[in-house]
C-alpha cells in the first residue's frame, strides 16, 4: 500500500498497486494493476469505491490510519465487480455508521455478495446530488460500462470524475499522476478500453452524453493512472474509438414461420438494424427464391436464421437451405439463430447446429459472457409463441443491437 496521496482538497488515494502478473476476465495483466479507492475528508466522509477483495483487510486497516472508520458517513459503490467493491466487508464492518450509496440494481448484489442485508442503503438514480459537508457529489447512470448497475460520480467543487473501470489502465503504477509516469500512457489506456470497454461500446455513447456539460479537471478511475493532464486528449479517445464505422454493412435475415410468430421477431430484427443504419435483405424461405437468398447470404456481414418449431424440427424450406450454407465458404460472417416455439422450441437449437457446422463465428450466450460479461444477451434467441409482451421484444432487440454493434465497431 502506497503512503497517502493528495488528488486535491479533502481528497485522497487510498488503493492498492498490485504488480504481480494478474489474472483478471481470462487476461493476464502483465504490467499488475492498481486498485484505486478515494476517501473524501469532508464533514461527512466519504469512501469512493474500494479495491479488490483479496487486500479488503488491509485496505480497512489503512484508511483506519487515516481517519476514524466511525466518522465515514458514506461509501460510494460505482460498480458492484469485486476487484472495485471487495474491501467493502472489511471497511463496512469498521465503517458502521456509514451509508452505503449505490444504484438500485446494485443494492441486492451487495447484501448477496457481502452479507450486507442491514445496512442502511441510499439509492441514486441518475442526476441525483449528495451534500457531503463542503463537497457535493453528482451521479450519473451509466448501465453496462460494463455492467447493469454501474454509474459514475462526480464532485461538482474540485471538477473530479470518479468514473470507476471507464478511462481506467491496467498498470501497477509507480507514479499515480499519468503526467508523471515518465511515457506516454496512450498504448496503455487503448489497451485498456479495447479489452474492457469496447464490447460495451454502444453504451459509450451514453457515457459521453452524461459528462458532456460536465468540467473535468481530474479524472480519478478505478484502476491505473490518476489524469489531470490531457483531459480531452483521453475523453476525445473514447468519443473516437465509440463511434461507428463508415463501412456499409449489411445483414441477412431468413426465417420459416408458421403462425407468423417468427415472421414478427424477424421484423423486429429487421427494424433494430434498419434503426442502426444497417441495410437488411429479409428472406421468407418459403416464398423466395433459394438462388436469391443463398446470393444474399454470400453478400452479409451477418446472417440470422430463424425458425418455427413443428414437432421438434423446422419448418418449410430451411433444412435444405442450410445444408447448401455448409458448402460455402462464409468465413468472417457472423451467425445467429432464432425462433419461436409453443412447446419446447428444438428448432431453433437445430437451426443452432446447423449454423456451427458452417466457418461463421456463431453467437451463443456462453461467448458472449465470456467475452463481455453481459448477461442480458441471449443467443439463440428464443421467444414463446407471439413477441408482443415488452420482455420479450427487449430481448430480441437486445440481440440485434449486440450484432450491430460488432459490426459498427471501429477498434
Amino acid at each position: 500500500m502506497l503512503t497517502e496521496c493528495k488528488l486535491s482538497k479533502d481528497i485522497y488515494w487510498v488503493g492498492k498497486i498490485d504488480s504481480r502478473e494478474v489474472p483478471f476476465h481470462r487476461l493476464t495483466l502483465t504490467k499488475g494493476t492498481t486498485y484505486n479507492s478515494y476517501l473524501l475528508k469532508t464533514g461527512k466522509p466519504t469512501v469512493i469505491d474500494t479495491v479488490d477483495m483479496e487486500f479488503g483487510r488491509e485496505y480497512a486497516e489503512k484508511i483506519a490510519e487515516m481517519i476514524d472508520p466511525l466518522d465515514i458517513q458514506y461509501i460510494v459503490i460505482n460498480h458492484t465487480e469485486p476487484d472495485h467493491s471487495g474491501g467493502l466487508a472489511a471497511l463496512a464492518s469498521k465503517a458502521t455508521n456509514a451509508t452505503i450509496v449505490c444504484t438500485e440494481i446494485a443494492v441486492p448484489e451487495i447484501q448477496q455478495m457481502y452479507k450486507l442485508q442491514h445496512r442502511n442503503y441510499l439509492v441514486v438514480k441518475d442526476g441525483d446530488q449528495l451534500d457531503i459537508g463542503g463537497k457535493t457529489l453528482l451521479f450519473k447512470e451509466t448501465p453496462y460500462l460494463h455492467t447493469e448497475e454501474t454509474m459514475i460520480t462526480y464532485c461538482i467543487e474540485d471538477k473530479t470524475l470518479f468514473p470507476c473501470d471507464i478511462f481506467s489502465t491496467h498498470v501497477a503504477v509507480e507514479h499515480l499522476f499519468a503526467d508523471e509516469a515518465g511515457y506516454d500512457i496512450t498504448e496503455d489506456f487503448t489497451g485498456y478500453y479495447q479489452a474492457i470497454i469496447h464490447p460495451h461500446r454502444r453504451y459509450v455513447r451514453t457515457l459521453m452524453e452524461a459528462i458532456r456539460d460536465l468540467e473535468i479537471d481530474i479524472i480519478a478511475p478505478s484502476h491505473g493512472f490518476i489524469l489531470r493532464r490531457d483531459i480531452a486528449k483521453y475523453i476525445s479517445l473514447y468519443d473516437e474509438f465509440s463511434t461507428e464505422t463508415k463501412d456499409n454493412k449489411k445483414v441477412t435475415i431468413v426465417y420459416a414461420t408458421l403462425k407468423n410468430n417468427t415472421k414478427k421477431k424477424a421484423h423486429i430484427l429487421r427494424d433494430c438494424f434498419v434503426e442502426n443504419n444497417i441495410s437488411v435483405d429479409l428472406w421468407d424461405v418459403d416464398k423466395a427464391d433459394e438462388t436469391e437468398i443463398l446470393s444474399s447470404i454470400g453478400a452479409a456481414d451477418a446472417v440470422f436464421i430463424g425458425s418455427s418449431t413443428k414437432y421438434a424440427d423446422m419448418t418449410g424450406k430451411l433444412e435444405t437451405l442450410l445444408q447448401k450454407m455448409q458448402k460455402m465458404d462464409l468465413e468472417g460472417k457472423l451467425a445467429a439463430a432464432f425462433g419461436s416455439y409453443g412447446w419446447s422450441g428444438e428448432a431453433i437449437e437445430v437451426v443452432q447446429d446447423y449454423l456451427n457446422k458452417t466457418n461463421m463465428t456463431v453467437q451463443s450466450t456462453s461467448n458472449v459472457i465470456k467475452s463481455t460479461g453481459m448477461t442480458h444477451v441471449e443467443f439463440p434467441v428464443r421467444v414463446r409463441f407471439s413477441p408482443k409482451e415488452e420482455e420479450k421484444i427487449k430481448k430480441i432487440r437486445n440481440a440485434a443491437e449486440f450484432i450491430s454493434d460488432l459490426l459498427l465497431s471501429a477498434v
